[in-house]
């Protein structure tokens, strides 16, 4: 009995390792003839299509395509609110930060921009980096002043810059169109200067004596020439719309006529000793070392972390903080999009002198001499109009763009095989009526009608359920030339022995159709589908492109396109639109390639003619 079994178990064994070698290799070759009777029709076209280089190129630039698109936004989310006007337009790069080696050990001051850095060497030498260019005309590396003497201090705006020699003279230079670079006639008499601040359009200069002078859009910040503080003046500091002020006996007052949520000073803060500002909030510091935030200030502002030693410092960025402690160590809070509060381990391990923040970048210099930064360093693809990572975008945009293309041709490849088959199968009078049906909406001016019907239905949608409705609308307009293929082919499967066999059998005509006829057209429909693919994703660019498809802020490559449709962008903000056109275009590129080599995979003979 033990024998019987042993012989058994062999046996099975001895199937289980040929089955295995017949599925997965490892079989004799055979001749080009051989190799034709034994493999598969769906072998076949495999064999033969991993042979076409140029298709598997196409299909591993798609996969790549599609991979990045699909996992990419699960590393890279995007905020659909989120945009910021001091990043508009930012050329691609990663240099915002990219100060030079010269300024190692020679730090004087650092003076920070939205997207330029400026910085005054102890020898008195000012330097400027990062994306210096603000506008068409004005570029602030360009145009720094020359013979401005020591600079020993700097402020820089958003786009423009002033510089304090040792002298007394303060220079400026960049936007003017406030008056924010206009030097007022007092400043020509005025050599006791003590501190010069650049904000929005606007610029600050305070003297010895406490005395305020303000130049620039008066209009966009609120702000008392007369106020009863002037000549009591220590610091003084900027929102984007206010202007606060730190006296010499440790008081902070708000330099402005409106109340606000500035004027909502907190009370009891004993003798502060010095003063930040983010773009909406203020953060002020006592002499015995406590932080307080007051002002449009978001949660994550108002938590100042707790620290081992004593805060003897504050600065302010746009939207965070950093403080210096007594034992040298530095602490950030606030907003982190750009990683701006989130320190290095460089920092973190370092004895820090000082630290300079402003916007989105910090840079903290050791008690060597040596230059740490952390922050925003730039974007690989540059930013849009509102500021938006283009990158991040493109990923999110590319998940968009193949899914309402993939489902458009869903739509289509269902609709399209089930009015073809039956056409071609049933015949007669359901023939002509469904052809007449596929006629009509094939006569109809797709481009045009779909643009129509988006904007008169699409109007009272969301965003959300306007996708849903390009992705019906391109599925139900291009059925008709798949119908017309799976008709032909089911007229010429339908007179084949195997069907006459399944009709004399008594087999139902659905699964007639379903099991046995569609099966054998399957080539056609899949070459086909992804033809289509690709024409499904033009067709949704087109539309975005034209303003009628998915509307922003939702991205996709189309309304990227259409985001970039003006003269001034195609001139000036290459990034904008190259980029989002490039992949766009390999990705259709692809597709129709990798549809090609199925084509002559399934046909070869169409590699003949």
């Amino acid at each position: 009995m033990d024998k019987k079994n042993e012989n058994t178990n062999k046996k099975r064994k001895s199937f289980l390792s040929l089955l295995f070698k017949n599925l997965f290799g490892n079989r004799k070759e055979l001749s080009i003839f051989e190799e034709e009777q034994v493999q598969s029709p769906f072998r076949t076209v495999l064999r033969t299509f991993g042979s076409n280089k140029v298709s598997m190129t196409a299909l591993g630039i798609f996969l790549i395509i599609f991979f990045i698109s699909m996992i990419g936004p699960l590393i890279m989310p995007i905020d659909l609110s989120f945009m910021e006007t001091t990043q508009q337009n930012v050329a691609p790069g990663l240099d915002l930060m990219e100060f030079p080696e010269s300024l190692n050990g020679k730090i004087a001051d650092i003076a920070i921009g939205p997207t330029f850095s400026v910085g005054a060497s102890t020898d008195g030498d000012v330097l400027v980096w990062g994306k210096t260019r603000i506008s068409n005309t004005i570029d602030i590396k360009k145009m720094l002043p020359g013979d401005m003497g020591k600079v020993v201090k700097l402020a820089a705006g958003h786009d423009h810059v002033l510089a304090l020699n040792e002298e007394g003279q303060v220079f400026s230079w960049g936007n003017d169109r406030q008056g924010q670079v206009s030097l007022p006639y007092e400043l020509e008499f005025t050599y006791n200067i003590k501190d010069i601040i650049a904000g929005y359009q606007i610029s600050l200069v305070l003297t010895e004596d406490g005395r305020l002078i303000h130049f620039g859009n008066t209009m966009n910040t609120d702000y008392n020439e007369f106020h009863e503080y002037q000549g009591k003046l220590d610091k003084v500091v900027a929102t984007s719309d206010g202007i606060l002020g730190l006296t010499f006996d440790g008081e902070v007052v708000y330099l402005g006529n409106q109340q606000n949520s500035y004027t909502n000073i907190p009370e009891n803060m004993g003798r502060v000793v010095d003063l930040a500002t983010t773009a909406t909030s203020i953060a002020a510091l006592n002499d015995e070392g406590e932080v307080f935030v007051w002002g449009n200030a978001t949660g994550n502002q108002r938590q100042v972390p707790e620290t081992a030693s004593k805060i003897v410092s504050i600065k302010g960025g746009r939207t965070h903080y950093t403080a210096i402690t007594e034992d040298g160590s530095v602490v950030a809070w606030g907003e982190d999009f750009y990683k701006q509060s989130t320190l290095p381990d460089k920092v973190k391990n370092s004895k820090i002198a000082d630290v300079f923040t402003g916007y989105y970048q910090n840079y903290a210099i050791t008690e060597d001499g040596e230059i740490l930064t952390w922050g925003l360093k730039g974007y690989i693809l540059g930013t849009d109009g509102l500021g938006r990572d283009l990158l991040g975008r493109l990923i999110n945009g590319g998940r968009m763009s193949i899914s309402i293309g993939a489902v458009a041709v869903i739509i289509a490849t269902i609709i399209g095989v089930l009015v073809g088959s039956i056409s071609g199968f049933v015949g007669g009078k359901v023939d002509m009526f469904l052809q007449r049906v596929a006629e009509i909406v094939g006569s109809l001016p797709f481009l045009p009608f779909a643009m129509i019907l988006s904007s008169l239905i699409g109007n009272a949608m969301t965003s959300e359920q306007r996708v849903v409705l390009i992705m019906v609308i391109l599925g139900l307009l291009s059925w008709t030339g798949l119908q017309r293929l799976v008709r032909a082919q089911v007229l010429s499967v339908r007179e084949q022995e195997y069907v006459t066999a399944a009709r004399a059998i008594g087999v139902k005509k659905g699964q007639i159709i379903f099991k046995h006829i569609l099966p054998n057209v399957i080539s056609v429909i899949l070459v086909s589908s992804t033809l289509s693919f690709a024409s499904s994703m033009l067709i949704e660019a087109s539309l975005s492109y034209l303003g009628f498809g998915v509307q922003a802020p939702i991205p996709t490559w189309g309304n990227m396109l259409y985001g970039a449709n003006d003269s001034i962008v195609i001139q000036n903000y290459w990034w904008r639109w190259v980029f989002a056109s490039i992949v766009l275009g390999i990705c259709v590129i692809c597709v129709n390639l990798i549809g090609d080599g199925l084509r002559d995979a399934i046909d070869p003979r169409s590699q003949e003619r």
